[in-house]
């Protein structure tokens, strides 16, 4: 695997049906290396510490692979990298594969798998419509997010290696469906 896009976004307020909701999600690719640091991304914006960011939570990927299936569902959206406010965007990131506890070497970094993005009402801003929440839901392409168990840059083109694998622990993927389940959805 290697990463295709490094991505990093600032504080925006949206007038979402008269209500304003302050978000980060929306992330745009950098052409500079991007420092993974404990608790989030340098020059990245978190808007909800609550939800996202902190040391289980430090940096968000999600499989370029994944595009596809979304570009033919929004076809009216003007598609780059970041759109499901990943920090990385990596060629082939496999949540059905990824265990918790996977750890990646990648640029100056080891990240360890954590724990699986589940969607909220600020996806649904990002793509300008709510029925991606549930659509996400529907699938096992939630993304991964990563614990920085050594901090440095990563930049575009960096490999993402695989250095230990925990298969006695459950994918990725078994976490969402799990999540889903108790919610009912």
């Amino acid at each position: 695997m290697k990463i295709i896009a490094t991505n990093i976004g600032d504080r925006k307020d949206i007038n979402w049906k008269g209500k304003i909701i302050t978000t980060g999600i929306f992330k745009f690719p950098v052409d500079i290396p991007i420092f993974l640091d404990k608790e989030d991304v340098k020059g990245d914006v978190i808007c909800n510490r609550e939800h996202h960011g902190g040391v289980e939570q430090a940096v968000y990927g999600y499989s370029e692979a994944h595009y596809a299936y979304w570009k033919h569902r929004y076809t009216s959206l003007d598609w780059q990298y970041g759109m499901f406010g990943e920090n990385l965007t990596i060629d082939h990131l496999e949540e059905t594969k990824i265990h918790v506890g996977d750890t990646f070497r990648v640029g100056e970094c080891i990240l360890e798998a954590t724990k699986q993005r589940n969607p909220c009402v600020k996806l649904g801003v990002r793509f300008n419509d709510m029925n991606i929440v549930k659509q996400f839901w529907n699938t096992t392409m939630c993304g991964v997010y990563f614990k920085v168990i050594q901090t440095g840059n990563v930049k575009v083109g960096d490999a993402f290696e695989l250095i230990k694998k925990c298969p006695e622990n459950p994918t990725i993927s078994d976490l969402y469906i799990a999540k889903r389940i108790r919610k009912g959805i």
